[in-house]
């Protein structure tokens, strides 16, 4: 099987004229994609789910195909460490950009071709259990090649039970508690904010008779309507932008909207409005605590928006839980978390542009459900869960974590 794919793309390959250099090489490979046979196609993808299979059966939450640096090889984050896999083939910068190309429809091409980048997601029936397995792709351009790097998605959702909320702080997420509100999850790529979503979107589908839709790019796990009715919207699919989605989302008569994303002034606008009229949204952020959240969404707006922007953040509001995976002791990735509850006394310090008084707040407002990164890495290092040196590195403020560790 590998073989005869390997064949396919050298034969693709080798068609390439001399005198075509540079991105245009990738032009050129989508322009004859289509002249593949039906058996040749299929070759393709065979070799792509084989690559996932193998992917799955390591336990890798990653992989990565193609470009300059990725030095012919396949590689696979296993528990959280980039490797080579040197078991699996290796392509050259044009193989690999013409077995990215094969998982593309047209009108995906003709957007990466454009974007230079496109999301999307892939599924494929994962034979030795029986299931379809889904996973998150990016493809882009690294120094005039394709790359691409495919996330799995679990199967399995994580219970909302499992992140040890404060029955405080799980409150302010609830829609059967709370109507309306603005709920943040952040962290760096990688941290685990989609899992937590998901989490969130199964609790409430448990109980809660809610409309919701989830606007995402691309749409992660796909939850089946149990008490609520869920519907998914994918960005370049189903809905042109974030910001459409949630516009539109108003007509849809949701009752939680779920934003996969704020990833620009718009969107983040549009989330403020629609939070404002009386919905329970749910969305994350690349930010690594709660403070720089705050002040990441009052920043991406344009200047003269910003105190009407901090005011109105400062009333829609609820809760931030800002997460990492620290390696733990056993090799596994552990979760720490920092969980922001919006008190009267946050909500005035947002409004005042005093942020940098919150983090004192989290610090002091266990009993309301709030904890700091520094605290919750500190309650896993005395489980024995993770390393002394693992606290240091993964805390946010180092002068702080070395305070609490002497205190220990």
């Amino acid at each position: 099987m590998l073989k005869n794919a390997k064949a396919v793309l050298a034969q693709l390959v080798k068609q390439i004229p001399p005198s075509i250099l540079g991105p245009e090489r990738v032009n050129f490979i989508v322009d004859h994609i289509e002249e593949l046979s039906f058996e040749d196609r299929s070759a393709l993808i065979k070799m792509m789910n084989f690559m996932l299979e193998t992917m799955i059966e390591r336990e890798a939450s990653d992989i990565e195909i193609g470009g300059y640096g990725a030095a012919g090889y396949v590689w696979f984050r296993i528990h959280g460490k980039k490797e080579r896999v040197k078991d699996l083939p290796q392509l050259s910068i044009d193989e690999a950009s013409a077995l990215i190309i094969s998982l593309l429809n047209v009108n995906q091409r003709r957007h990466l071709l454009v974007s230079r980048n496109i999301d999307f997601s892939y599924t494929f029936r994962y034979t030795a259990e029986n299931v379809d397995v889904r996973f998150r792709a990016d493809a882009y351009f690294d120094l005039d090649g394709l790359t691409l790097n495919m996330r799995a998605i679990s199967s399995k959702l994580r219970t909302i039970e499992s992140y040890q909320f404060h029955p405080h702080a799980l409150q302010t997420m609830s829609h059967a508690h709370i109507k309306f509100g603005l709920t943040l999850i952040t962290g760096i790529t990688g941290s685990g904010k989609s899992t937590t979503l998901d989490a969130i979107i199964d609790y409430h589908n448990k109980f809660d008779p809610a409309h919701i839709v989830i606007i995402a790019s691309p749409i992660e796990y796909v939850h089946k309507s149990n008490v609520s009715i869920i519907k998914h919207r994918e960005v370049g699919r189903d809905v042109l932008s974030f910001q459409e989605g949630v516009v539109q989302a108003l007509r849809q008569d949701p009752d939680i909207i779920v934003i996969g994303e704020m990833r620009d002034p718009d969107t983040i606008m549009a989330a403020l409005e629609v939070t404002d009229t009386g919905h329970k949204v749910f969305s994350t952020l690349h930010t690594s605590s709660a403070v720089e959240s705050i002040d990441r969404i009052i920043a991406e707006v344009n200047p003269s928006e910003q105190e009407r922007v901090r005011l109105r953040l400062a009333d829609v509001l609820v809760s931030v839980i800002s997460q990492k995976l620290v390696p733990g002791l056993d090799g596994r990735l552990v979760l720490a978390k920092e969980v922001l509850v919006v008190t009267p006394s946050v909500r005035a310090a947002i409004k005042n542009n005093n942020t940098s008084e919150i983090y004192m707040m989290i610090n002091q407002g266990g009993n309301l459900g709030m904890i700091t990164m520094e605290q919750d890495l500190i309650r896993l290092y005395l489980q024995r869960k993770i390393s002394k040196e693992n606290v240091v590195a993964f805390a946010n403020n180092k002068t702080r974590i070395r305070q609490l560790l002497k205190a220990v």
